[in-house]
């Protein structure tokens, strides 16, 4: 069965870049603090290519893995460029060794980012992460009451730093709308709610009315850093 966040990204495909003006100043911000110049790269959860439109070095060889097969079709292309439209928690991509080993929005989908990640600082010499954490729609879940599904941030901090030398930092973006119906618009084209449906109507219809900002919140924590 294909989990509700694959559906959403690979149904929102065609409309993604009207609706991800944050992943991509998130990539940006990510790739800018890569100091090195890494030849072997692998993306884990490339989308349509934001990472790879921010690297401004030469490279031997980028690898894309993304699971919806529409982001895909819209990631930039190379002689030197490898996509794959699979799970990035796939053992395989594990197998061999990679300079850089980076993903930017996506590892917060990971059905078990702690073997993920432990994967991760076993095949590469050098790692950077941008993960969206759970104070990601602080205010609405703050009104709504629901679970949080996002990693924590510390948790994150503490597994990463048994595993890397590393820099972390957290950062909080506010993204603005003319609306409340815009806000929930966006939470669903953008990809960044994983297709999660944990409202009913009535609570969706009582959020739009009243939410009291007019942006929303992110958390997003970014890690660089050289396993140990």
């Amino acid at each position: 069965m294909i989990a509700k966040h694959i559906q959403e990204f690979s149904k929102n495909a065609y409309c993604y870049d009207a609706y991800t003006s944050l992943q991509q100043e998130v990539a940006h911000y990510l790739v800018s603090h890569i100091s090195t110049q890494p030849q072997k790269i692998l993306d884990l959860g490339c989308g349509s290519g934001a990472v790879f439109k921010n690297i401004s070095w030469p490279f031997e060889r980028f690898i894309g893995v993304d699971c919806a097969i529409n982001m895909c079709n819209l990631h930039p292309k190379s002689s030197n460029v490898k996509l794959m439209c699979e799970r990035f928690e796939s053992s395989h991509l594990f197998e061999t060794h990679y300079d850089l080993i980076l993903s930017s929005s996506a590892l917060q989908w990971a059905d078990d980012i702690v073997a993920l990640i432990h994967k991760i600082a076993l095949s590469c010499k050098e790692g950077a992460f941008a993960i969206f954490t759970d104070k990601t729609f602080d205010t609405l879940y703050s009104m709504s009451g629901l679970n949080r599904f996002l990693p924590n941030a510390q948790a994150l901090i503490s597994l990463f730093e048994t595993l890397f030398t590393c820099k972390v930092e957290t950062k909080t973006f506010r993204l603005y709308f003319e609306d409340n119906l815009s806000k929930f618009r966006h939470i669903k084209k953008s990809g960044v709610s994983g297709g999660q449906k944990q409202l009913s109507v009535t609570q969706t219809k009582a959020l739009i009315t009243h939410y009291p900002y007019d942006y929303l919140e992110y958390e997003v924590l970014f890690v660089w850093g050289f396993p140990k």
